[in-house]
């Protein structure tokens, strides 16, 4: 199958999902310099997918694609961070670990293909 456009990216389809999880989750939260940082960094997963997907190159595309997962990687931090701030309890951060696993597996493959069609 050939991805023409970056909403068929299903790496870019589950960071979406994703961050309005943890907006959702995070919506009543009173720190807003924890919420505020949480928040750009889930929508940066997203974001860089679809910004290096209309990058002239592969090349340009896996190194948005690296970036993305670097802001996967920030926000497991944060969930870390954030259950033991009382900010949400160890179900939920053990839901949304598992997640951004996901996302950022999906990112990889997607990475490892790019590469491959070069050689």
């Amino acid at each position: 199958m050939i991805i023409r456009k970056f909403e068929d990216v299903i790496a870019w389809q589950k960071a979406q999902d994703f961050a309005v999880t943890l907006y959702s989750i995070f919506k009543n939260i009173k720190d807003f310099g924890f919420k505020d940082q949480l928040n750009r960094a889930v929508v940066s997963i997203s974001n860089n997918i679809a910004e290096g997907f209309d990058r002239c190159s592969d090349a340009d595309f896996a190194r948005f694609l690296y970036i993305a997962i670097g802001s996967c990687s920030e926000v497991k931090s944060m969930l870390y961070l954030a259950e033991r701030l009382g900010y949400m309890n160890g179900e939920q951060k053990a839901i949304a670990i598992e997640q951004a696993d996901e996302i950022s597996k999906i990112i990889r493959g997607l990475i490892k293909t790019l590469t491959l069609a070069k050689k």
